[in-house]
């Protein structure tokens, strides 16, 4: 029997959890440890926590290390730096600053000859894979990119800092009327309010305006100012209660004319029960793939884009013919 892939994962919240138990699901890898910034003493896990600090004592002992950290601070570091030591994938998502981190990435990795896989997950990801392939199929068309209904963390986040909040959820709602449009083959110009409503759940600390509140969250400029927002105040039993899941999801449709007119629309989906445990399992797919493309001695910053769907499965290529081609 071939050699299980060992993984290694950085960070143990939302996402990292969710890397551990994708793992169980594919007998082909092996979790080999978790490094975290915390005491590793005082987590429990069900293999062996490291501290972040011992991470190079496991070169050569791990063959994909899938970093679990955030775009805004951790990985615009973490990335570069243990693409030094180690074949890795990440979710970088901060779009604007993707050709950026993929040249730090790519320089570290090719100087140390191994693969960084980066901005994985399902937007970026899946969702640009869709953009890509729809927009190459049909060039005479437009994009459009609905998120949720789904929890924004960054977003939830700006919320709980507003002075007067306890605590805070953000959900992205997109409009319906605006997608119905879209499929209709209508092609709309649709603006940023057009497309989306954000709904935000608001626990006030005793004693807050909420008027305050409610005014400062829908006129916060780059989150809510753009948008038609709804505050709704409620208990912290009921956040806890109604909206302590972590759902997310939307739509990548592309409306297009081929030939005399004809109009075409392609639309790819998710609906999702839990945002950070999908991200992960696609994270953990395109580890395979990374091993894969190191096997083949390849190194380098990949985007999904340069990678083939075939090495993400742990099938042949002559069971991917026959099953599913």
């Amino acid at each position: 029997m071939t050699q299980p892939i060992s993984i290694g994962i950085v960070g143990y919240g939302n996402l990292g959890r969710g890397v551990e138990a994708a793992i169980r699901q594919n007998p082909d890898l092996r979790l080999e440890a978790i490094f975290t910034r915390r005491d590793p003493d005082k987590l429990e896990a069900g293999t062996q926590m490291v501290s972040i600090n011992d991470i190079e004592r496991y070169r050569g002992k791990i063959d994909v290390l899938i970093l679990c950290g955030g775009s805004a601070t951790d990985l615009p570091e973490q990335g570069p730096a243990l693409a030094k030591l180690f074949h890795t994938v990440d979710s970088f998502d901060t779009h604007a600053r993707i050709p950026e981190y993929y040249a730090e990435v790519d320089a570290s990795s090719r100087a140390a000859g191994t693969v960084g896989v980066i901005s994985t997950g399902w937007d970026p990801g899946l969702f640009s894979l869709n953009r890509l392939l729809a927009e190459a199929v049909l060039p005479e068309g437009s994009e459009f990119t609905f998120w949720g209904k789904g929890v924004s963390q960054g977003h939830s986040d700006a919320i709980r800092r507003v002075p007067g909040v306890k605590n805070g959820i953000q959900y992205t709602i997109p409009r319906e009327e605006a997608v119905e449009r879209v499929r209709s083959g209508e092609n709309p110009e649709l603006s940023t309010r057009d497309k989306h409503l954000r709904e935000c759940y608001v626990v006030a600390e005793e004693g807050a305006d909420r008027e305050a509140i409610a005014e400062t969250i829908r006129t916060m400029p780059n989150y809510f100012a753009d948008y038609e927002t709804v505050v709704h105040f409620v208990s912290e039993e009921t956040l806890a209660a109604e909206h302590g899941a972590m759902p997310h999801g939307g739509h990548v449709l592309r409306s297009g004319r081929t030939g005399a007119g004809n109009t075409q629309i392609v639309e790819f989906s998710l609906k999702l029960d839990s945002n950070p445990e999908f991200t992960a399992s696609v994270l953990v797919a395109y580890a395979r793939a990374a091993y894969r493309l190191a096997q083949k001695g390849e190194s380098g910053a990949h985007t999904v884009f340069d990678i083939p769907f075939g090495l993400l499965s742990p099938k042949s290529p002559e069971q991917l013919r026959k099953e599913l081609l």
